[in-house]
């Protein structure tokens, strides 16, 4: 059985050896082709294979709760990976964006929060980073939460060059917490469970 000092990998970057590295495709993301080999568990190194990675860098999501109301705010969205989605391609989500060059995973949290919320908030309380997808991309998520009043704040924000259009929804804290614990798909997607989870086991805290 494997102790918790463990935990951490036998192997390192330096056992990955990047043969040949190509953009395939760049347009609104980037797409680059692999070709790569990396060493065995059993000894030795393993024979070369293609693979392909989706290159996005790194995002931040930001959950909005208001802890005197016992209300969170969700964005609603269009989403084009959640076409065949049972519930339809609008998903309910965290506020969130990625990090553009020079900036601070601050400044992105509340840039997104006056983009797709109109708010301005003073204090951020880190929730966690991880790798959404680490099998085919290399974007890390970093979580934050935003405290604020969100009574009457739900409206239609986003930026039109950008199409977004953002839908703005409040909910009291115990229906999105009955949503998540249900599983019926209401949400499902891992930046909101995740962080409503944390706000679950944090919340007391917050509201001090």
């Amino acid at each position: 059985m494997s102790e918790n000092k463990d935990l951490k990998p036998q192997f390192t970057r330096g056992a990955v050896d990047i043969i040949s590295r190509k953009t395939v495709y760049d347009g609104f993301f980037e797409m680059q082709k692999l070709r790569l080999r990396h060493r065995l568990y059993r000894g030795g190194w393993g024979g070369e294979m293609d693979r392909e990675l989706f290159v996005r860098g790194n995002a931040v999501g930001v959950l909005l709760y208001d802890p005197r109301h016992q209300l969170v705010a969700l964005t609603e969205q269009f989403r084009v990976g959640a076409l065949e989605r049972e519930n339809g391609p609008w998903c309910l989500e965290v506020v969130a964006g990625m990090v553009e060059e020079g900036e601070s995973l601050e400044d992105v949290a509340r840039r997104e929060l006056q983009e797709e919320a109109g708010l301005e908030v003073q204090a951020l309380h880190y929730i966690r980073s991880y790798l959404p997808s680490p099998g085919g991309t290399s974007e890390r998520m970093h979580l934050f939460c935003a405290c604020a009043d969100l009574r009457d704040i739900e409206g239609y924000f986003g930026l039109a060059e950008e199409h977004e259009d953002i839908r703005l929804r409040v909910f009291p804290l115990q229906t999105m917490l009955d949503a998540v614990a249900s599983g019926d798909g209401a949400i499902d997607n891992a930046a909101s469970i995740i962080s409503l989870q944390w706000l679950q086991l944090n919340r007391a805290q917050l509201e001090r």
